[in-house]
């Protein structure tokens, strides 16, 4: 039976995503860009529709709600070559626009707009036979992705409690910046993604910038570069949904084999292979290339070395016709012995890895990988030290107590967002002979009783 998800993409980066996924999907599935099945569609790249396409009359439909506080971007999607793929009343907009403030996106613009939202996701789910979750697209820095896509974040965890919510959240960076505020909005934000989330694919703007210069070999990259990537990597992450295949093949069991702490749900993702045009030729797409690739520093999409951490478990998805497992489960095997000080020793086998015989298109093989690493802090501190250089001159608050902020809620996101980076310092520290079963000092009791 169809498990479906519904994609919700959330202001001006979550939708261009969002456009840029819906198009890549849509090629791996034998679509045209308005939704009509090829004829070179095959049985295998059509079994799996049902997950992301609601089938109408002749052709599918995306379940996508597209929201936005501003008419621009949506109304760029409409006049797009994928104009016609989405159902119009999914497009839902306000006039003005969040201007980079998340009290404007939480509080006040966002409320006005977020019960219309609501009920045009429940319209989504009740026509779903068998509904596993929703997946959200948004960035951390603006007003809009971060503050409206927070609330929607909370307002889908309260009115589908037993529903997976998994976001790919893209945070800020200073290299690709143009918001002085992105410390406040991503932090306000990170508060919310630890309470209300079950997966966070942390996607860092930094990491992309290097990525496309260091390794596309792109002068200057732009937007519409940096998305190609994130589209890629989402493909990867989903296609164990979307197509058919053994591990992961629904959110919760990807939950179950990744997240061991109910707080520690932020994944750092990587793809493979990433190489310049040029260059492919001279490449040799192996398994041991593929794998060493998927692991490496430079593949990564966040910027945070994951050597200096610890694997607490991890996931690697290969795609490609003909792949064989046991080459797979040799390399992940010589790995896990190679770098056996990166994964944590008190969980046993924590990777896991799975093959799907559809590989993306323009590439015969390609690899994806979810790490659920310790070393995902620094991204947190990285943030955590701007948000402090601001907060102790009360910089810029003003124009978010104005939007009715209390103050309180800076210092309660900043001791929430402190906590989760001890939490991870915590679990990489601790070894085999600890007493698991308190959690280091109990605080995976605590939070398994918050949970409940």
């Amino acid at each position: 039976m169809t498990r479906e998800i519904i994609s919700i993409s959330v202001g001006q980066c979550g939708n261009q995503i969002g456009q840029q996924f819906w198009r890549t999907i849509s090629q791996e599935h034998g679509l045209s860009m308005d939704g009509h099945s090829t004829n070179t569609a095959s049985p295998l790249e059509k079994e799996n529709l049902g997950v992301y396409f609601s089938e109408s009359s002749d052709r599918y439909v995306p379940r996508a709600v597209l929201v936005d506080l501003e008419s621009g971007v949506l109304d760029s999607v409409k006049s797009s070559s994928q104009g016609q793929l989405f159902r119009p009343d999914n497009f839902i907009n306000a006039a003005s626009g969040a201007g980079n403030n998340w009290a404007k996106g939480f509080y006040t613009d966002g409320t006005e707009l977020i019960d219309e939202i609501i009920d045009t996701i429940r319209k989504e789910s009740e026509s779903c036979d068998s509904l596993q979750g929703f997946q959200l697209t948004h960035s951390l820095g603006g007003g809009t992705g971060s503050g409206l896509g927070t609330l929607l974040v909370s307002k889908i965890k309260e009115e589908f409690p037993d529903r997976m919510l998994a976001t790919f959240s893209v945070f800020p960076s200073a290299k690709v910046s143009d918001t002085v505020v992105e410390p406040y909005n991503a932090t306000l934000s990170i508060h919310q993604l630890i309470e209300n989330a079950d997966q966070v694919f942390t996607i860092d703007n930094e990491a992309l910038f290097d990525i496309c210069t260091k390794s596309l070999k792109l002068a200057t990259p732009n937007f519409e570069d940096l998305n190609q990537l994130i589209a890629s990597v989402m493909s990867g992450v989903t296609c164990s949904l979307r197509f058919p295949g053994q591990l992961n093949s629904d959110l919760r069991k990807l939950s179950v084999n990744l997240v061991p702490f109910p707080r520690l749900h932020f994944f750092m993702v990587s793809n493979a292979p990433i190489v310049a045009e040029y260059n492919k030729q001279y490449h040799n797409l192996s398994i041991a290339e593929l794998t060493s690739q998927m692991f490496s520093r430079k593949n990564m999409f966040a910027a945070c070395d994951p050597t200096s951490g610890k694997y607490l478990a991890a996931s690697a998805i290969f795609r490609g016709a003909n792949l064989s497992t046991s080459d797979i489960d040799q390399q992940m095997l010589s790995l896990q012995t190679k770098s056996k000080d990166n994964f944590v020793s008190w969980i046993p086998n924590n990777i896991k890895s799975s093959v799907c015989d559809v590989a993306p298109k323009n590439l015969p093989v390609s690899g994806t990988f979810i790490g659920n690493t310790t070393a995902i802090q620094d991204v947190f501190k990285r943030i955590g030290t701007q948000f402090h250089q601001m907060y102790k001159k009360k910089a810029f608050l003003h124009s978010y107590i104005n939007e009715g902020m209390d103050q309180m809620e800076f210092t309660e996101a900043e001791a929430n967002m402190n906590d989760l980076i001890n939490e991870y310092q915590q679990y990489q520290d601790a070894t085999i002979e600890d007493d698991v079963d308190g959690g280091f000092g109990g605080n995976a009791d605590d939070e398994l009783q918050q949970q409940e």
